[in-house]
């Protein structure tokens, strides 16, 4: 392993059903594998790094607020630009919307490729192709 490297990232959500919906097929899609399950929870892993979705009983809030203070979104590589077009066409099906349609795919600057989508319970995945070039015709 590599040390100070990111081990797990857990994500509470209020309904672990919509988060199992949006993010299963997403976190399939990037080529994440299921890993531990549990009645709460679900997690996914890709090398030594993993994911949990858990809808925690502790959990206060009922949807979570990109916007306020603490996590705004997670940003994951997803291939050339021909499969973040992929992914954006395919993920209104999965509870996904995009964000900033009016500036995408480069609504993060002229230089990146990337999709900025938002599911139903208020989380950001930004996905990020894995260069700057539009897709080729």
């Amino acid at each position: 392993m590599t040390f100070g490297a990111l081990h797990h990232v857990e994500v509470w959500v209020p309904d672990l059903g919509a988060a199992m919906h949006s993010w299963g097929w997403l976190l399939g899609n990037l080529g994440w594998t299921p890993f531990q399950q549990w009645p709460a929870g679900h997690s996914w892993r890709l090398g030594p790094t993993y994911l949990v979705l858990e809808q925690s009983p502790a959990l206060s809030g009922r949807r979570h607020d990109r916007l306020a203070p603490g996590l705004n979104h997670l940003a994951f590589h997803a291939g050339p630009p021909a499969a973040v077009d992929r992914l954006v066409e395919q993920a209104p099906a999965y509870g996904w919307e995009l964000l900033f349609p009016d500036r995408h795919p480069y609504a993060g600057g002229a230089d990146t490729y990337a999709a900025y989508l938002s599911d139903g319970q208020g989380y950001e995945v930004e996905l990020v192709a894995s260069d700057g070039a539009p897709p080729s015709s």
